[in-house]
């Protein structure tokens, strides 16, 4: 069963701008315009500047949200204004997203001043669904965000709720509060809904009007029409079916998903806390018990994890978070923890952490491993030592500074083989080389690029006889080829690799062998393009 939590932050803007003024504090002492009088933010719209936010003292002049600012400035002309900045609020909302995922892994954005909180399967942390509801909004009201928070079985009903859902305004059957929580039981969506206003379906203005002049004026009303005649009343068939799909949304007879900011880990364990962390000590304390946990779950499952993310969740709202990955699945508790060792180190408590949660963020199946006979533990194959010092190398150098070399589908030389990072080189060596079967000999060093070199041949298709490469002479002895390599005309023409190139094994007077190749054919003259003479290149060394 689906339990979803709408947080709404009733004085968003506002509050951003106070955490503002508060930090500012300690570089200034002058007060802002917030603290000792009328003071509203404004937004340019099409339409004209209009109020989005207020103060108490603006309110009580008779200023209103939405109000233009020349019909404000008339009633209140006191009345201080600052521009609203929608990208502060969007990051300082996204943070609060964040934070929120140390209740739920699956937290979503509703607007400018919403979240979604699916908390499904994990109310019981906190002693059920009253205790999870009460403890975010303490924790919100004390970071310094007024908040109200509903929760229902379809987030419709939760986001109507958490906005229209007070004493002072509807009383909502039903319906159990702590503070600024509302929860709606199971199976009672449509008694908590049915007194709240036609708002509460978040319709467009056009619409509700409209609603209006049907004498329509609550969730309940609606409802009790037929959904046939509801239909009718509608001057196009899209605005009806805009209002009962609406109403389908908030009841629960349509499904609406909510999309997470973050995907959701495959499996995580958290730890909480009393009374607020204030050492590294304790985190590393704290990642061994999550490590104990999450690698005896991943057990029970026989996958391993390939990449982990260690947060520490802060009591001001912040949030701080180190990753390691893996070469290859895992679940050794030692190993990990000595990838988290020191990129722990870079957390700052800061003014404390009240909890901690160890995440798999992605997991793969474990290959069987032999138990070794002269002992109860696992023997290391050079397979797991190599991956394990992969792992080392490429969480303490960078992921990017750690590559591994991996045959690439090509004829072509120079495009045999490919570089990838050595933590995903498990996935890219399943690619082969499509030239395998009678492979000719090749060298083991090949140069950055073909070099030009001037050669004499005895005939024009045949072997070089002298070739002067580097300004230095050399005389040939013997020879192999050719191996004719064409383009691949399925992957297009290449601009480093367009003509058809013969390769030959050469070998000189004082027994170097060289790869040299001929690009073009000789038959390409015979229309009259001295632009396309083929010429000779050096492409590797043999030891």
């Amino acid at each position: 069963m689906k339990r979803i939590v709408s947080l709404w932050l009733k004085s968003f803007a506002l509050d951003c701008l106070k955490r503002k003024i508060r930090r500012d504090k300690a570089r200034s002492c002058d007060k802002h315009p917030l603290e000792v009088g009328p003071f509203a933010l404004v937004r340019k719209e099409a339409k004209g500047i209009r109020i989005t936010a207020l103060n108490a003292a603006a309110r009580k002049g008779g200023i209103v949200e939405d109000m233009r600012l020349t019909d404000a400035l008339a009633l209140l002309p006191t009345l201080v204004t600052q521009n609203e900045t929608p990208e502060d609020n969007a990051r300082v909302l996204r943070n609060i997203a964040d934070w929120c995922q140390c209740y739920t892994p699956v937290v979503g954005i509703d607007g400018v001043n919403g979240l979604w909180l699916d908390i499904s399967g994990a109310a019981h942390l906190y002693g059920g669904e009253d205790g999870l509801l009460a403890n975010l909004s303490r924790k919100l009201d004390a970071i310094g965000f007024a908040n109200r928070v509903g929760l229902a079985e379809t987030p419709g009903a939760s986001w109507a709720v958490a906005r229209f859902s007070s004493c002072e305004d509807h009383a909502v059957p039903n319906t159990t509060r702590r503070g600024n929580a509302y929860n709606v039981p199971p199976g009672g969506i449509l008694r908590a809904l049915a007194p709240l206003p036609l708002e509460a379906l978040r319709l467009d203005a056009e619409t509700l009007r409209l609603l209006k002049r049907f004498g329509l004026t609550s969730i309940g009303a609606l409802c009790a029409i037929p959904r046939s005649n509801l239909k009718r009343r509608f001057p196009s068939k899209a605005v009806g079916e805009a209002v009962l799909h609406r109403l389908d949304q908030a009841l629960g007879t349509t499904n609406e998903p909510i999309i997470p900011i973050r995907p959701v880990p495959s499996y995580f364990e958290q730890l909480l806390f009393a009374d607020p962390l204030l050492a590294t000590e304790s985190f590393r304390e704290g990642l061994k018990t999550l490590l104990f946990r999450l690698c005896e779950r991943m057990g029970c499952y026989h996958v391993g994890a390939m990449q982990l993310t260690f947060a520490a969740y802060h009591a001001d709202g912040g949030v701080s978070r180190v990753a390691v990955s893996t070469a290859q699945p895992s679940r050794d508790t030692q190993h990990l923890e000595l990838l988290f060792r020191e990129r722990i180190e870079t957390l700052n408590p800061g003014f404390g952490v009240d909890r901690l949660v160890l995440s798999a963020d992605r997991v793969l199946p474990l290959k069987t491993q032999q138990l070794a006979l002269a002992k109860a533990s696992v023997s290391s194959s050079k397979e797991e030592d190599l991956a394990r010092l992969v792992d080392r190398l490429a969480n303490r150098l960078g992921a990017r500074n750690v590559q591994h070399v991996v045959p690439n589908a090509s004829h072509i030389p120079e495009q045999a083989e490919r570089r990838v990072p050595a933590l995903r080189s498990q996935n890219a060596g399943s690619e082969q080389t499509a030239y395998v079967h009678g492979k000719p000999l090749r060298p083991f060093r090949l140069l950055p690029a073909p070099e030009p070199m001037a050669v004499i041949a005895e005939i024009p298709e045949g072997p070089p006889k002298r070739f002067t490469w580097r300004r230095v002479a050399h005389r040939v002895v013997r020879s192999e080829g050719p191996e004719r390599i064409a383009p691949e005309w399925w992957s297009g023409v290449s601009e480093t690799f367009c003509r058809t190139r013969d390769y030959y094994r050469i070998e000189d007077t004082e027994g170097r062998r060289f790869w040299v190749f001929r690009e073009g054919l000789y038959r390409d003259l015979e229309n009259g393009d001295t632009s396309r003479s083929p010429s000779w290149h050096m492409h590797g060394l043999f030891a």
